[in-house]
């Protein structure tokens, strides 16, 4: 299930920045996660202040080009459709 709400202010994210940076580049933003908390326990402040730019990289992004991220979202998988396909079926009324 896919939310239409912004990626920084949905309630399961904290400020969106890996599910923004994987939505861009197309991969699971928990890879993402993953790296960022091993490295937390690493050099905290480094992490934080590379999370925090990153934020700013995405937000000036998301402002810039909003029609671009706006399609990304709105994209989803297209099926072929034959000709002899209806949207409803018409059934004969039962006697």
């Amino acid at each position: 299930m896919q939310s239409n709400t912004a990626v920084f202010w949905r309630h399961d994210t904290f400020l969106g920045v890996c599910e923004a940076i994987g939505q861009d580049f197309g991969f699971n933003a928990n890879w993402l996660r993953i790296i960022f908390s091993v490295a937390l326990l690493v050099s905290p402040k480094v992490v934080l202040s590379v999370y925090l730019g990153l934020g700013l990289v995405v937000l000036a992004s998301r402002l810039l080009f909003p029609v671009r991220a706006a399609a990304a979202a709105n994209a989803g998988p297209i099926a072929p459709r034959a000709d002899n396909d209806a949207a409803t079926a018409e059934l004969p009324i039962a006697a």
